[in-house]
């Protein structure tokens, strides 16, 4: 009798560590895109009839974790979810400033002047790396470098 339980016990956590593996890779799995329109409506679910909750501009960079036909539910940066169709994401390597201000500077280091400064929630296009530097490109067309650790 004792056996048996011992045996149940060990297939139950078994079960339940490939189960929280299955979860876990699939949140390491979640596909990186930014936003190549313009501006994007981010939908309350997978279609033009849902509520807009909010918009992003370009380069914003986003997590998708689910796909349904033409939409995708994404994360981004916040950890906020949302929805957005497909032809408005695009494989583009970006970034978007996660500190209070961000120096954007003209060389890859602390001594390089400073071009602009941003607040939180900026996104950029990355264009290069060098290091811990990131050269970066605001849709607007501005360029500059920026620390690694300002940005997610």
């Amino acid at each position: 009798m004792k056996d048996n339980f011992v045996n149940r016990l060990s297939k139950y956590i078994l079960l339940s560590l490939a189960a929280m593996m299955i979860v876990a890779g699939s949140a390491l799995s979640a596909e990186r895109m930014v936003v190549k329109a313009t501006i994007a409506n981010l939908r309350s679910g997978p279609g033009s009839k849902y509520e807009v909750l909010w918009q992003v501009e370009k380069y914003h960079p986003v997590l998708v974790i689910e796909k349904r036909k033409s939409w995708y539910k994404i994360k981004d940066f916040e950890g906020d979810m949302a929805w957005i169709h497909k032809s408005l994401l695009g494989n583009i390597n970006g970034v978007i400033t996660i500190k209070a201000k961000c120096n954007v500077r003209s060389k890859p280091n602390k001594t390089g002047k400073i071009l602009f400064t941003v607040e939180r929630g900026v996104p950029f296009k990355v264009l290069k790396r060098s290091g811990d530097w990131i050269r970066i490109e605001h849709a607007d067309g501005e360029i500059g470098w920026i620390y690694k650790s300002l940005v997610w």
